[in-house]
């Protein structure tokens, strides 16, 4: 027998082997290109992905084996239209956009509620040791707060200039650059604390102790002046949003830590890309909230001046903030362990 006739030989004994395959590949594929992918069962479209593989076998034998041309052209056709229903078909953005509001963020928090919990404590931790620091020895003050954060107010301030900031509107009082610094700063630290992460989560767990060492001198400074309270409910109309977002922040940097340091049963490249997929859903989220104070902030600084109100808006955001991550029922699973 002739080479030719051996090729065209193994060629028809191969279609006859596979046909049967591709023609229910293609019928499938068709169904789904004209819209009628609700005519196939559950069955069926479990099926798909395991005829398009085996599509995708015949295919590399086709090509490895120098079949005839017409076979690998259609082949090619047939894995290239499985690939797009399978792969290539993107739900609306609308529907995406509503799919992480509903699902993907909150099963993300609630994911990471535990290093949430861990970051929220460590900067507790910060605020409680530098409210001590500096209430024993206010020259502890300058070391611990950056002179650009510090607007040139500290422990030499009256309690006059600093309540005058307080209430003043927010146009060029005592807090003014201070509110706008803030906000800034805190935004970089959410943004180091997820990015420093893959170093095991040390340098991420230093920063939110270091975040909270600001805030508490500050505290000692307004409570040494008898405005522990007024500064609380100014800082509450926005920061349990802004705090809440850095913690969450500091949760996803952890989480990727915790999964380079600790892999567990999966390679050390699948947990970090495992962690790394809720941390992805979670800083998503950071970025949101962090835009949510700035709007709150903005409010309370140059609009709000009841300590109560703020008080008010500041508890409100809180608790809505945790029930929609922590108590509202979602459907899925967590996106990891």
């Amino acid at each position: 027998m002739s080479s030719a006739a051996s090729r065209q030989f193994a060629s028809a004994r191969f279609r006859e082997e596979r046909t049967v395959d591709w023609l229910e590949l293609e019928q499938r594929i068709l169904e789904i290109e004209r819209g009628r992918a609700r005519t196939l069962s559950d069955e069926d479209l479990l099926e798909l992905p395991v005829l398009y593989r085996a599509a995708l076998s015949s295919l590399s034998v086709a090509r490895e084996t120098s079949l005839d041309a017409d076979l690998v052209a259609y082949l090619e056709a047939l894995c290239a239209r499985a690939y797009f229903v399978l792969y290539g078909v993107q739900p609306p953005l609308r529907r995406r956009i509503a799919a992480f509001f509903l699902s993907g963020w909150p099963l993300a928090m609630r994911s990471i509620a535990r290093e949430t919990l861990i970051a929220v404590l460590m900067m507790a931790l910060g605020a409680v040791a530098a409210y001590c620091l500096v209430a024993s020895d206010p020259s502890w003050y300058h070391s611990i707060v950056p002179e650009g954060l510090a607007g040139g107010r500290g422990p030499q301030s009256s309690a006059a200039e600093l309540r005058q900031g307080l209430y003043d509107g927010g146009g060029s009082g005592l807090l003014g650059a201070f509110a706008t610094y803030l906000f800034t700063h805190n935004a970089q630290i959410s943004l180091m604390c997820f990015a420093l992460g893959f170093a095991f989560g040390v340098p991420t767990l230093l920063l939110l102790v270091y975040n909270g060492c600001i805030l508490g001198a500050f505290m000692a400074v307004f409570a040494s002046k008898g405005l522990a309270l007024p500064l609380s409910a100014w800082l509450a109309i926005h920061g349990t949003t802004e705090l809440f977002a850095i913690a969450i922040a500091g949760a996803a940097g952890i989480r990727i830590g915790m999964a380079l340091a600790f892999p567990g049963k999966l390679s050390r490249t699948a947990a970090t890309a495992k962690a790394g997929r809720t941390a992805a859903f979670a800083m998503i989220g950071v970025v949101l909230m962090l835009a949510v104070a700035g709007v709150l902030e903005g409010v309370g600084r140059q609009v709000i001046t009841s300590d109560v109100i703020r008080v008010a808006i500041g508890g409100t955001a809180l608790l809505g903030w945790l029930a929609y991550f922590y108590l509202i029922p979602v459907r899925g699973e967590a996106l990891d362990g």
